[in-house]
Protein backbone atom coordinates (compact mmCIF):
# COMPACT_ATOMS: atom_id res chain seq x y z
CA UNK A 1 0.00 0.00 0.00
CA UNK A 2 1.48 3.53 -0.90
CA UNK A 3 0.87 5.94 1.85
CA UNK A 4 1.54 9.45 1.76
CA UNK A 5 1.21 11.72 5.21
CA UNK A 6 -0.24 14.75 4.80
CA UNK A 7 0.75 17.31 7.28
CA UNK A 8 -1.09 20.83 6.84
CA UNK A 9 0.84 23.43 9.23
CA UNK A 10 -0.73 27.39 10.03
CA UNK A 11 1.87 30.40 9.66
CA UNK A 12 3.76 29.99 12.64
CA UNK A 13 2.57 33.49 13.79
CA UNK A 14 -0.84 32.97 13.12
CA UNK A 15 -0.46 29.87 15.38
CA UNK A 16 -1.30 29.18 19.33
CA UNK A 17 -3.52 32.08 20.06
CA UNK A 18 -4.94 30.24 22.57
CA UNK A 19 -1.18 30.13 24.23
CA UNK A 20 -0.66 33.72 24.64
CA UNK A 21 -1.52 34.21 28.56
CA UNK A 22 1.41 31.76 29.17
CA UNK A 23 3.41 32.23 26.65
CA UNK A 24 4.98 35.41 24.44
CA UNK A 25 4.71 35.47 20.48
CA UNK A 26 8.87 34.85 20.70
CA UNK A 27 8.39 31.43 22.50
CA UNK A 28 5.02 30.31 20.81
CA UNK A 29 6.94 30.45 17.30
CA UNK A 30 9.96 28.84 18.83
CA UNK A 31 7.79 25.90 20.00
CA UNK A 32 5.34 25.73 16.95
CA UNK A 33 8.98 24.94 15.11
CA UNK A 34 9.82 22.80 17.26
CA UNK A 35 7.16 20.63 17.55
CA UNK A 36 6.47 20.38 13.84
CA UNK A 37 10.55 19.26 13.72
CA UNK A 38 9.88 16.46 16.19
CA UNK A 39 7.08 15.53 14.36
CA UNK A 40 8.79 15.52 10.93
CA UNK A 41 11.30 13.36 12.40
CA UNK A 42 9.02 10.75 13.76
CA UNK A 43 7.04 10.51 10.34
CA UNK A 44 10.62 10.10 8.67
CA UNK A 45 11.08 7.04 10.69
CA UNK A 46 7.86 5.44 9.82
CA UNK A 47 8.34 2.60 7.84
CA UNK A 48 4.56 2.37 6.05
CA UNK A 49 4.99 6.32 4.81
CA UNK A 50 6.33 6.53 1.69
CA UNK A 51 5.99 10.15 1.44
CA UNK A 52 5.13 13.04 3.05
CA UNK A 53 3.32 16.12 1.87
CA UNK A 54 3.41 19.05 3.91
CA UNK A 55 0.63 22.25 3.18
CA UNK A 56 1.79 25.55 4.37
CA UNK A 57 2.29 29.27 3.86
CA UNK A 58 5.06 29.51 6.69
CA UNK A 59 8.60 29.75 5.02
CA UNK A 60 10.68 27.97 7.90
CA UNK A 61 7.71 25.31 8.04
CA UNK A 62 8.49 24.80 4.19
CA UNK A 63 12.49 24.91 5.09
CA UNK A 64 11.90 22.54 7.76
CA UNK A 65 9.94 20.10 5.42
CA UNK A 66 12.78 20.34 2.84
CA UNK A 67 14.92 19.49 5.30
CA UNK A 68 13.05 16.35 6.03
CA UNK A 69 12.88 15.40 2.35
CA UNK A 70 8.96 15.77 2.37
CA UNK A 71 7.37 17.49 -0.19
CA UNK A 72 6.19 21.14 -0.12
CA UNK A 73 2.74 22.91 -0.93
CA UNK A 74 2.28 26.23 -0.47
CA UNK A 75 -0.63 27.87 1.32
CA UNK A 76 -0.76 31.21 0.23
CA UNK A 77 -4.10 31.90 2.04
CA UNK A 78 -3.92 29.90 4.96
CA UNK A 79 -7.66 28.62 4.89
CA UNK A 80 -7.32 26.73 7.32
CA UNK A 81 -6.88 23.21 8.33
CA UNK A 82 -9.45 21.10 6.27
CA UNK A 83 -8.68 23.39 3.56
CA UNK A 84 -5.33 22.71 3.97
CA UNK A 85 -6.07 18.68 4.31
CA UNK A 86 -8.02 18.69 1.34
CA UNK A 87 -4.84 19.96 -0.93
CA UNK A 88 -2.79 17.44 0.84
CA UNK A 89 -4.79 15.15 -0.31
CA UNK A 90 -5.47 16.25 -4.00
CA UNK A 91 -1.36 16.22 -4.27
CA UNK A 92 -1.10 12.51 -2.68
CA UNK A 93 -4.10 11.17 -5.22
CA UNK A 94 -1.89 12.64 -8.05
CA UNK A 95 1.40 10.92 -6.86
CA UNK A 96 -0.78 7.57 -6.82
CA UNK A 97 -1.33 7.77 -3.37
CA UNK A 98 -3.30 4.21 -2.08
CA UNK A 99 -3.89 5.70 1.42
CA UNK A 100 -2.86 9.20 3.39
CA UNK A 101 -2.86 10.15 6.63
CA UNK A 102 -3.12 13.41 8.14
CA UNK A 103 -1.19 14.40 10.82
CA UNK A 104 -1.34 17.50 13.21
CA UNK A 105 2.14 19.52 13.67
CA UNK A 106 1.44 20.01 17.04
CA UNK A 107 1.82 16.44 17.95
CA UNK A 108 5.53 15.98 19.25
CA UNK A 109 5.17 12.49 21.20
CA UNK A 110 4.48 11.33 18.19
CA UNK A 111 6.14 7.58 17.74
CA UNK A 112 6.71 6.20 14.38
CA UNK A 113 6.29 2.67 15.69
CA UNK A 114 2.28 3.41 16.50
CA UNK A 115 2.16 5.07 12.99
CA UNK A 116 3.46 1.98 11.42
CA UNK A 117 0.88 -0.02 13.72
CA UNK A 118 -1.80 2.06 12.40
CA UNK A 119 -1.35 1.54 8.78
CA UNK A 120 -0.55 -2.40 9.22
CA UNK A 121 -3.08 -4.45 7.33
CA UNK A 122 -5.78 -2.02 6.42
CA UNK A 123 -8.64 -3.00 4.17
CA UNK A 124 -9.26 -0.85 0.36
CA UNK A 125 -12.01 0.97 2.06
CA UNK A 126 -11.73 2.42 5.37
CA UNK A 127 -11.29 5.24 7.59
CA UNK A 128 -9.06 5.96 10.58
CA UNK A 129 -9.73 8.35 13.42
CA UNK A 130 -7.34 9.08 15.96
CA UNK A 131 -9.26 11.17 18.72
CA UNK A 132 -7.85 13.75 20.97
CA UNK A 133 -7.23 12.80 25.01
CA UNK A 134 -10.47 14.73 25.48
CA UNK A 135 -12.12 11.94 22.81
CA UNK A 136 -14.09 14.79 21.03
CA UNK A 137 -11.78 16.20 18.63
CA UNK A 138 -9.52 14.06 16.13
CA UNK A 139 -5.80 14.43 15.99
CA UNK A 140 -5.28 11.70 12.50
CA UNK A 141 -7.36 10.83 9.86
CA UNK A 142 -6.31 8.01 7.67
CA UNK A 143 -8.45 7.22 4.74
CA UNK A 144 -8.05 5.04 2.52
CA UNK A 145 -8.55 5.15 -0.84
CA UNK A 146 -7.93 8.91 -0.11
CA UNK A 147 -11.15 10.77 -1.18
CA UNK A 148 -12.88 8.18 1.13
CA UNK A 149 -15.02 10.96 2.96
CA UNK A 150 -14.18 14.68 2.90
CA UNK A 151 -11.79 15.78 6.52
CA UNK A 152 -13.74 18.05 8.90
CA UNK A 153 -11.58 19.52 11.30
CA UNK A 154 -12.38 21.35 14.36
CA UNK A 155 -14.42 21.15 17.16
CA UNK A 156 -16.49 18.17 17.59
CA UNK A 157 -14.48 16.68 14.32
CA UNK A 158 -14.70 13.06 15.82
CA UNK A 159 -18.65 12.51 15.69
CA UNK A 160 -18.34 14.65 11.73
CA UNK A 161 -15.89 12.09 10.77
CA UNK A 162 -17.98 8.95 12.53
CA UNK A 163 -20.92 10.09 10.42
CA UNK A 164 -18.86 11.05 6.98
CA UNK A 165 -17.66 7.46 6.92
CA UNK A 166 -21.07 6.07 7.82
CA UNK A 167 -23.13 8.20 5.05
CA UNK A 168 -20.54 6.90 2.71
CA UNK A 169 -20.77 3.49 3.65
CA UNK A 170 -17.13 3.21 4.29
CA UNK A 171 -15.79 1.09 7.01
CA UNK A 172 -14.33 2.88 10.25
CA UNK A 173 -12.55 2.67 13.22
CA UNK A 174 -12.07 4.82 16.32
CA UNK A 175 -8.73 4.27 17.36
CA UNK A 176 -6.98 5.84 20.20
CA UNK A 177 -2.79 5.69 20.22
CA UNK A 178 -1.02 7.52 23.06
CA UNK A 179 1.35 9.50 20.87
CA UNK A 180 -1.18 11.26 19.37
CA UNK A 181 -3.26 11.81 21.84
CA UNK A 182 -1.33 15.24 22.86
CA UNK A 183 -1.88 17.94 20.95
CA UNK A 184 -1.01 21.41 21.99
CA UNK A 185 -4.06 24.22 21.69
CA UNK A 186 -4.47 25.20 25.82
CA UNK A 187 -1.92 26.61 28.44
CA UNK A 188 -3.46 23.22 30.11
CA UNK A 189 -2.26 21.53 27.02
CA UNK A 190 1.39 22.93 27.98
CA UNK A 191 1.59 21.60 31.28
CA UNK A 192 0.17 17.96 30.59
CA UNK A 193 3.21 17.91 28.17
CA UNK A 194 5.75 19.33 30.13
CA UNK A 195 4.89 16.80 32.66
CA UNK A 196 4.96 13.94 29.60
CA UNK A 197 8.71 15.04 28.60
CA UNK A 198 9.63 15.51 32.22
CA UNK A 199 8.53 12.08 32.89
CA UNK A 200 10.41 11.21 29.19
CA UNK A 201 13.25 12.20 28.85
CA UNK A 202 15.05 11.61 25.43
CA UNK A 203 11.12 12.25 23.45
CA UNK A 204 10.36 14.95 21.41
CA UNK A 205 13.97 17.06 22.07
CA UNK A 206 13.40 19.62 20.09
CA UNK A 207 9.93 20.72 22.39
CA UNK A 208 11.48 19.60 25.57
CA UNK A 209 14.20 22.48 24.71
CA UNK A 210 11.59 24.74 23.60
CA UNK A 211 9.77 24.23 26.87
CA UNK A 212 13.18 24.44 28.89
CA UNK A 213 12.86 20.59 30.06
Amino acid sequence: MNVAAVLPVKRFAAAKQRLAPGLDEERRQALVEAMLGDVLEAIGGARQIDRLILVSGDPIAQELAAGADAEVVPDPSDGGHSEAALAGIARAETEGAEAVLLVPGDCPLLDPREIDRLLTGVPESFVGIVPDRHGTGTNALLLRPPGAIVPAFGEGSRKRHVAAAREANVAFEVEGLPSLALDLDTPADVVALTRELESRRGRARRTAKALGI
